[in-house]
């Protein structure tokens, strides 16, 4: 018996990195699972994006755990793509228990005023307004269910703290913040909690590329202000990140909501 058997996740983002990771652990614990990810690359991303074979592998890695998995391509930038999520959810399994709004991209610039407007409006598309929209599609069919529910934001570090190097980025995981506080608000009389995630530095394709270790490099400043957790760990092992997502989709915390959880080994203490 697992803490979440009976139960049905919606992941975006879910084709790899922490997405995947969550799936399977949820699945661990008895979930079922619907995921979505695009499989091309953004443009002002300058590291890979999504790619064919994602979602495959991370049904198979589903599977493998007696879990069924349903996986869309899908693009939280456009409304019907999540609304298309939302309907293939309640087709495959007839409610949706948990929404992990998780899809998110990453790019910099030293300065504010060096950012293109094509990474700025890309980076509020996908880590803000898509998180938006991807809870306007899933929020009424948790509801109707009536059983409560949760629903985990993915936001960073630098959702609590202004990062130097990311305005965008940080711009964008402060306002998920709001989003979030506002969804918990209306939705606590229903008993869906809502909350948000804030890692430290994560061990996923998102910062283990080709591309950021070296501008980290480069930037030294900005770079070690980005580096040096307080307890030993560089990059958290995104299982370590998902048994807290497991956690806030238990019943464990049934009490928690409207809550900014940091999982940063002592990173904003800095």
């Amino acid at each position: 018996m697992g803490k979440l058997d009976g139960k049905v996740a919606v992941i975006t983002g879910g084709g790899r990195g922490q997405g995947r990771a969550h799936a399977v652990r949820l699945a661990q614990e008895g979930a079922d699972i619907v995921v979505c990810d695009i499989t091309e690359q953004v443009a002002s991303v300058p590291f890979a994006t999504g790619r064919a074979g994602d979602l495959e592998q991370t049904v198979a890695e589903v599977e493998k755990l007696d879990r069924r998995c349903v996986a869309i391509e899908a693009d939280v930038r456009s409304t019907a793509d999540m609304q298309r999520l939302a309907d293939t959810a309640m087709s495959e399994f007839g409610r949706i228990d948990f929404l992990l709004a998780n899809a998110g991209i990453l790019s910099l610039s030293d300065t504010t005023w060096d950012l293109t407007d094509e990474q700025w409006d890309d980076m509020i598309d996908i880590n803000l307004t898509g998180v938006f929209k991807a809870c306007r599609a899933v929020v009424p069919h948790i509801r109707a269910g009536g059983n409560g529910g949760s629903i985990v934001i993915t936001s960073s570090i630098a959702g609590l703290k202004g990062v130097a190097g990311c305005t965008h980025y940080t711009a964008a995981k402060h306002g998920i913040v709001g989003l979030m506080r506002t969804l918990a608000r209306e939705l606590a009389p229903e008993r869906i909690r809502v909350n948000t995630l804030h890692p430290t530095g994560v061990d996923s394709p998102m910062s283990n590329n080709d591309f950021f270790p070296g501008w980290l490099d480069e930037n030294k400043e900005l770079g070690d202000a980005m580096r040096g957790n307080l307890m030993p760990v560089d990059a958290m092992p995104m299982g370590d990140v998902s048994d807290v997502v497991a956690f806030l989709c238990s019943d464990e915390s049934k009490w928690i909501t409207g809550v900014t959880l940091p999982v940063d080994a002592g990173f904003l203490l800095k």
